[in-house]
């Protein structure tokens, strides 16, 4: 009895079309997925990158403030001044071997939406000081400025003021959290303990908020 022959099958046409095609959908899915985790990753270093920047300007801020001048100090001239997007203060510095100085030091939001923080050098002169003080309000600094955080739309601040001894919280002239905007402390009535900085960035619906201590007072 002779051996049946047997024939090699192979895939027709429409079996190659239908691998093809599920190879396709599962290529473009996994391109999808590895595209979406990208994005995800982007983000996330974004993120990661602007809470880094946030975190270093707001130490930058406590320090200053820490190291507030009063009026005292400074025979009643001011320590402190805010604005719209900005903030000018008086610092002391304090270094080993040396006496203690005082600088000028700005926060400002520019037109681009960068922070940037500059400081004045420092003096013990009040003379001197007085027009450190002027040229940086008025943007005459020389020195350099230093960047940091982009993406800001915009800064607050608040400041307390505390009441007079003996007062009530329910009292006309009792203390607490004033819109710092247009504020000063020149004056013995104006005196602050307390400064609170809201800033608003992009793409974040709610602002960053601190509260720093006026620890040389």
């Amino acid at each position: 009895m002779m051996a049946r022959s047997t024939k090699a099958r192979g895939f027709t046409l429409i079996e190659l079309l239908l691998a093809i095609s599920i190879l396709a959908m599962m290529a473009v899915l996994g391109w999808r997925g590895l595209d979406s985790i990208v994005r995800s990753r982007s983000a996330l270093t974004a993120d990661m990158d602007q809470t880094r920047g946030l975190q270093l300007a707001f130490a930058q801020m406590q320090s200053d403030c820490a190291n507030l001048a009063n009026s005292t100090l400074l025979r009643n001239r001011a320590y402190l001044q805010a604005e719209d997007n900005r903030i000018t203060l008086v610092r002391m510095v304090m270094t080993d071997n040396q006496p203690t100085r005082l600088q000028v030091v700005s926060y400002r939001v520019n037109a681009d939406g960068v922070l940037t923080r500059r400081e004045s050098n420092a003096t013990r002169e009040l003379a001197q000081l007085d027009n450190l003080w002027q040229a940086s309000l008025s943007d005459a600094d020389t020195t350099g400025t230093v960047a940091l955080q982009d993406r800001v739309q915009g800064m607050n601040m608040r400041v307390w003021v505390p009441g007079p001894p003996g007062f009530t919280q329910n009292a006309a002239n009792a203390g607490g959290w004033r819109q710092a905007a247009g504020f000063s402390t020149i004056g013995p009535t104006n005196q602050v303990t307390g400064l609170e900085v809201s800033l608003s960035l992009q793409g974040q619906a709610v602002p960053m908020v601190k509260a720093f201590l006026m620890g040389a007072l």
